[in-house]
């Protein structure tokens, strides 16, 4: 069985290296959640985190404004790659253990979840069970 969740994504690259970002983000989580399931799981990623010395806005600042908001909470760096990976996985089992609790009903796809089975899509975008060109897909 394959989850989908649909994608509602709000994104700023800069969060944690420009302190005028970060100060709006109460304002942007308070827009999305007026227009979205009030269950809806939500990640800060302080991105960019390679950048040390450009950094604006501490680990421990961004660990309590998610604990404060109810959001999970990672530092990443889309250059090195470092925790890409791991957002997409910490997110989606968040999403899957609100399934099991019983807090989305996976039959009503106003969740945000569908559920389908297939394999990854090929290189056409179809669920022909087909894999990707070798090496990624920005070759």
């Amino acid at each position: 069985m394959l989850l989908q969740p649909w994608a509602r994504l709000v994104t700023s690259s800069d969060v944690m290296s420009q302190r005028e970002t970060f100060n709006h983000l109460a304002s942007w989580l308070e827009d999305a959640r007026q227009h979205a399931n009030a269950n809806m799981t939500i990640m800060l990623i302080g991105n960019k985190c390679d950048l040390a010395h450009r950094r604006a806005v501490s680990t421990e600042e961004g660990e309590q404004f998610a604990k404060e908001h109810g959001l999970i909470f990672m530092e990443a760096s889309a250059k090195t790659a470092q925790n890409v990976e791991e957002a997409f996985i910490k997110t989606a089992a968040t999403i899957y253990k609100k399934i099991q609790d019983g807090v989305f009903d996976v039959s009503n796809e106003s969740y945000g979840i569908k559920v389908g089975y297939g394999g990854i899509p090929g290189p056409s975008g179809g669920r022909d069970g087909g894999s990707a060109q070798a090496g990624g897909c920005c070759n």
